[in-house]
């Protein structure tokens, strides 16, 4: 399965902008940016996936583009999705990543594999 290789190279400039250390990691069929080691955003074919406060939960789906993150058949909260119309612009891509950088350091990181 594809992701969105266009939305992955303005995430990366994002990040690099915000001079924020990040990881990538192949997952979910798609790229995840780990930042501290743990999920922080990510692209899902051609959506950006990020990890949010699970306080501004409901708010954020309020906005254009914002859905439910439902793999299992239950949607994750904390966690959404973003299709590609709230993505046009770079100021309405640095807000989703700036939400998630905003919650990484209070997000639990998942238990390691041994």
């Amino acid at each position: 399965m594809a992701y969105d290789e266009f939305l992955a190279d303005r995430m990366r400039r994002v990040l690099h902008d915000k001079k924020v250390v990040f990881s990538e990691k192949k997952m979910m069929g798609g790229l995840t940016f780990m930042v501290d080691d743990k999920m922080c955003v990510g692209i899902v074919k051609n959506e950006l996936m990020a990890r949010i406060n699970p306080d501004i939960y409901q708010e954020a789906l309020s906005r254009k583009g914002c859905k439910e993150m439902n793999f299992t058949g239950r949607p994750m909260k904390g966690y959404v999705f973003i299709e590609a119309e709230g993505l046009d612009t770079d100021r309405e891509l640095e807000y989703w990543i700036q939400l998630a950088l905003d919650y990484n350091p209070l997000a639990q990181s998942s238990k390691k594999k041994k």
